[in-house]
């Protein structure tokens, strides 16, 4: 398969050299205050506090973060319907993730040569379960069935205007398979990140078949992973490189354990800028973190991207 889109201003920032991502959006609005003890979980603040959402964004764009990811990766149709929300309104909501990065984008001064991007988050299907299935895959669904739960959801975060559309914590190839599916046509760029445990897919396929999936597909800018340990995205950085050609994007966790069954982290954190020169070298051009990296690791990462 190959789907293709015009040459962005995005992927000709990633030919000039690497650009820092933002942290995890869900640690950064537990900081400030908010409650997400939600099935949700950040999504809800969508409807019920978006404030807070355009202040955790900009809490990582003065921390130096390029690409600000948007806090739709656990809104879906499905979800806000069970909280009596139509399709209509979820639109709306969907949109307005865009909308509040945007608007933290324009309002740092970053200077006309430090542009701020809107990566649009798309998560996976078990993410909008909210059992922890994200990291297991294998729901027991088809992938004409995945394609068909994640395609409106794309096509409205698409008619939004995203710089690209974040395919992120992908947990097996079935899935990723759905989702380019499902982006083909959509006339934005997107990058395919997986959820990893070692050297394979959260449901243990082989990390190489998994990015060789995206090898021949023109509009896939950079693929990855996400939301695993730092330890494990090192080689993971590597083999994406070598399998595809293409850039690749990495922003693992802060390398604590979460614990789905008591919903907390557990462990030390092992995520340093130490880690930045060896994943540059291996290919690596969208670098940040996921869960449990605030803004003061980000700035850290970014200065030691400046330095190399």
């Amino acid at each position: 398969m190959s789907a293709s889109v015009p040459t962005t201003p995005l992927s000709l920032a990633l030919e000039r050299g690497p650009l820092v991502l933002d942290g995890g959006l869900s640690n950064q609005l537990e900081a400030q205050g908010c409650d997400l003890s939600d099935a949700l979980w950040s999504a809800r603040l969508l409807a019920d506090e978006p404030r807070q959402i355009e202040t955790a964004h900009a809490a990582y764009v003065r921390a130096g973060a390029r690409v600000l990811i948007t806090s739709s990766y656990q809104a879906t149709f499905e979800g806000f319907a069970r909280r009596g929300l139509d399709r209509r309104a979820a639109e709306g909501l969907l949109r307005r993730s865009v909308e509040l990065a945007r608007r933290a984008a324009a309002g740092a001064e970053t200077g006309a040569d430090r542009e701020v991007w809107v990566a649009a988050s798309v998560g996976p299907f078990g993410a909008m379960l909210a059992d922890g299935s994200e990291y297991r895959g294998r729901y027991g669904l088809s992938v004409a069935e995945l394609e068909r739960f994640h395609r409106p959801r794309i096509e409205t975060l698409a008619a939004s205007a995203p710089d690209v559309l974040a395919l992120e914590t992908v947990p097996d190839v079935d899935e990723a398979e759905a989702l380019l599916r499902a982006v083909a046509g959509c006339g934005v760029p997107v990058w395919l990140s997986y959820s990893i445990a070692g050297e394979t897919t959260r449901a243990g396929q082989p990390l190489a078949d998994a990015f060789a999936l995206a090898a021949g597909d023109d509009q896939v800018i950079a693929v990855g992973v996400n939301c695993c340990e730092p330890g494990d995205a090192d080689r993971a950085v590597a083999i994406a490189s070598q399998t595809t050609g293409k850039p690749v994007v990495v922003y693992p966790n802060s390398g604590e354990e979460w614990d789905a069954a008591a919903r907390r982290w557990r462990g030390r954190a092992t995520f340093g800028a130490q880690r930045v020169a060896a994943w540059r070298a291996a290919g690596a051009r969208l670098i940040g973190g996921c869960c449990r990296v605030g803004p003061d690791r980000i700035a850290e990462l970014a200065t030691a991207l400046e330095a190399a």
